[in-house]
């Protein structure tokens, strides 16, 4: 998503993009302090955020039909199983946690870096692992299965792709910034979608040793037109996500979500 305006591929009208990459969990908890102009956040973390910042239309990663955040577990098990038990999850303000939550109702969490998740569930320190990255390809590598797919889950209650990721901006950037700035991460965005190999190459530089046709399947799912916009039924789905949540006293009820595009 990212590439042309970290490698200067397309105008940017002046101004400078500054590229902070850490995990999601810590650019949650960054966004809660207000600490960024524009910063890449889960949907669930949004809910905190609302007073200071607005959701771009641009570079979403939502679930899909048959994809999407997934439970494992060494053995296989009915997502029923799930509830009350202790689950591995890759932090509280993540949009595939509140999901959980969602479907399952009450679990108790345990929380540790999305990267060590699989690898906890594998070696039996964790009976169960809920998994937000490539290892939602790779589980079966190391002989877990597959216990609940949540964007599956999503799509089937509602229809709707399953929110995860969005970007947002400060509310207090003028209107013209606001706008240029969703201009440029568009346009970054087409730039990559059109010069796939090229990006990919960049990509790859910071994907913890995945293997190419890994990394390849995996932006095919969470990189694609859906992110270029999110269409109405993208935000249609981020609202009722909210919304829901909001009734079950998960999170504060943000209202209306406010879209920059």
């Amino acid at each position: 998503m990212f590439y042309a305006l970290a490698a200067g591929r397309i105008d940017t009208d002046g101004y400078t993009y500054e590229h902070i990459l850490k995990d999601i969990q810590t650019l949650n908890e960054w966004a809660k302090e207000g600490r960024l102009d524009t910063t890449a956040i889960s949907v669930h973390a949004y809910a905190y955020v609302a007073g200071n910042y607005a959701v771009l239309t641009h570079g979403a990663s939502m679930g899909g039909a048959d994809y999407g955040p997934l439970v494992v577990a060494r053995s296989a098990a009915r997502p029923q199983e799930l509830r009350g038990k202790k689950i591995a999850v890759p932090g509280l303000l993540t949009s595939a946690y509140l999901a959980l939550r969602l479907r399952v109702g009450e679990f108790e969490p345990e929380v540790m870096p999305f990267d060590r998740i699989m690898e906890a569930v594998a070696s039996g320190r964790s009976d169960f692992g809920l998994l937000i990255h490539e290892g939602q390809l790779t589980h079966a590598e190391l002989g877990l299965s597959a216990i609940l797919n949540l964007g599956t889950w999503w799509h089937e209650s509602t229809g709707l792709p399953l929110p995860l990721g969005v970007n947002a901006i400060r509310r207090s950037l003028s209107p013209d910034v606001k706008k240029l700035a969703s201009r440029h991460l568009r346009e970054s965005i087409e730039y990559g979608l059109a010069h796939r190999q090229e990006a990919l190459e960049w990509a790859l530089r910071y994907a913890r040793g995945m293997k190419t046709e890994t990394a390849d399947a995996f932006v095919g799912m969470y990189v694609n037109d859906r992110t270029v916009d999110l269409g109405t039924d993208g935000r249609e789905s981020i609202q009722l996500f909210l919304d829901r949540a909001a009734r079950e006293g998960f999170i504060p009820d943000v209202g209306r979500v406010e879209f920059v595009s």
